[in-house]
């Protein structure tokens, strides 16, 4: 059996490294961000398929299976993550986000497509106000057209992802395979943040990049900034700061307003926060280094989103930062990856059996 996928809002491809990990056939990836396709195109040891900057709205009306060379019902798992910043409890602003109509395009790909599975990663906040509508008319549209739906919310710090990252996952398997998969049980591996970047030398003074590690430099902190970070142990946010280093908007308890963990450090033996999309500075999370005065470097964050060390990416500072933190962990990937596998394998031998 061929385990032939597609990877839609592919990013930086942290989907498709665990989907290959796991034994999948990538046989094409797209997504509107141009630096996310030059990244996959900067990685040819890790990525042999085609990819393109398109938009979904693209893909519909039989494009995709005529890129792809299929018919429908024949491609094995259709993945991707809509772009989720609609549905964030971060974000700022009414409900209604253009982003979130990304969602409903998805499902009508996976009408015309009808994989085996699909395949769905988005934060937890789609099932809050913001998103829930959406996602029931998701689940509702999928299900008329023949699609058994799992959904749970899964933690990937609970499988060896070094890191806490609560996410929506959707698997759809058609009916005619069956109605039972189940979502990978916890991984007994457990990977901290000293597991991950400890080994790594303290980047430059200077800002530069480590000669032997381009993405791992440091960024500039303001004076206060460096006295702030020093004020605060492995493991300590902005609660923990002296009144005289805290910024006016924090003087306001954390209890009231939230944000507690933003000015902080992270620690070596626990796992990392969420790394986001603004990761790279330490005044928006727990991003600082456990022990050294500065905010963790890009190639750390990649580290704990467990990518390879060796991995490349395209753009600014600001779009590399983005584009790790937009990332499906790899390992994450992975492990739902073999599940998918596994179940089916299981399922088919069922069916044999059963003749």
């Amino acid at each position: 059996m061929r385990f032939t996928c597609v990877d839609t809002f592919c990013g930086a491809g942290g989907l498709s490294l665990g989907l290959s990990s796991a034994g999948f056939d990538v046989l094409y990836s797209f997504d509107i961000d141009s630096k996310c396709i030059e990244t996959i195109k900067n990685n040819p040891k890790y990525f042999k398929h085609p990819v393109v900057c398109e938009d979904i709205r693209n893909m519909l009306g039989g494009q995709l299976l005529e890129k792809i060379g299929l018919k429908q019902r024949e491609l094995f798992l259709l993945a991707g993550g809509p772009p989720c910043q609609g549905f964030s409890i971060q974000r700022i602003g009414g409900d209604t986000d253009r982003r979130n109509e990304l969602v409903l395009l998805y499902g009508e790909l996976i009408n015309e497509v009808r994989p085996l599975f699909f395949l769905m990663e988005n934060v937890s906040g789609i099932q809050g106000k913001r998103g829930k509508a959406i996602l029931d008319e998701l689940i509702r549209k999928t299900e008329s057209v023949g699609y058994h739906i799992h959904k749970q919310l899964i933690d990937a710090e609970d499988y060896g992802v070094p890191q806490r990252r609560k996410r929506i996952i959707l698997v759809g398997e058609r009916v005619d395979i069956g109605s039972a998969y189940k979502f990978p049980k916890p991984s007994r591996e457990r990977s901290t943040v000293r597991d991950t970047i400890e080994f790594l030398p303290p980047p430059p003074e200077n800002g530069k990049p480590h000669p032997n590690y381009p993405l791992h430099r440091r960024d500039r902190l303001s004076e206060k900034n460096i006295r702030r970070i020093n004020a605060l142990a492995q493991g300590q946010g902005r609660d923990y700061l002296p009144e005289e280093l805290l910024a006016d908007c924090h003087r306001i308890d954390s209890a009231i307003i939230g944000h507690r963990n933003v000015y902080g450090r992270m620690a070596w033996d626990d796992v990392a926060p969420t790394i986001t999309a603004r990761f790279d500075s330490f005044t928006r999370g727990l991003f600082g280094h456990p022990e050294q005065s500065r905010s963790i470097s890009l190639l750390e964050g990649a580290l704990l989103q467990t990518f390879p060390i060796d991995f490349v990416f395209a753009g600014s500072k600001i779009e590399i930062a983005r584009q790790i933190g937009n990332a499906v962990p790899p390992k994450l990937g992975k492990a739902i990856g073999k599940s998918i596998i596994a179940y089916y394998n299981k399922e088919r031998r069922v069916i044999r059996n059963a003749d």
